[in-house]
């Protein structure tokens, strides 16, 4: 997969779906991206605007209630003492770049074209061994989601 590490440049509440934000994300291209995610009931805009994101990138684009999106934020379900999970950003160290692709140790290979990411169903199969430790690492398997700053958290 092409996960990058991204900064949330603009954030606004979609005009009709009460549940999303529309953002514009900076990957280092040209241009930020465009993308909508399910967080309205999570997150506030002042915590989203700003923020250091994880996005997955390689996904073709797609309307979300009349908003074309261009990826996806990587968030965890993180559990909470009383038995109960919250959603949480999987977050870049400091010191990661934008733009950053996330590394898992001992794998290399160049992502799959969004293309492949759905005729696969790339994101199905793998989104089920994705997963935060308990010090809140995001791992795929038993690897890392890595930058040259360190390890990735939620």
């Amino acid at each position: 997969l092409d996960i990058r590490v991204g900064q949330i440049v603009k954030v606004w509440k979609h005009e009709t779906a009460d549940k999303l934000y529309c953002e514009e994300i900076d990957v280092g291209e040209d241009a930020p991206r465009q993308i909508a995610s399910g967080l309205v009931y999570h997150y506030s805009l002042e915590e989203m605007q700003d923020r250091r994101v994880l996005v997955l990138c390689n996904l073709k684009p797609r309307n979300l209630v009349g908003f074309r999106s261009h990826g996806m934020v990587m968030c965890a379900a993180v559990p909470l003492e009383d038995g109960k999970e919250k959603v949480a950003f999987v977050t870049p160290p400091e010191g990661a770049k934008i733009g950053e692709r996330i590394t898992f140790e001992g794998l290399s290979g160049e992502p799959f074209s969004p293309a492949q990411v759905e005729k696969k169903k790339v994101l199905t199969v793998l989104g089920d061994d994705m997963k935060t430790d308990d010090n809140g690492v995001a791992k795929w398997k038993e690897h890392e989601f890595g930058t040259s700053a360190g390890p990735c958290t939620a």
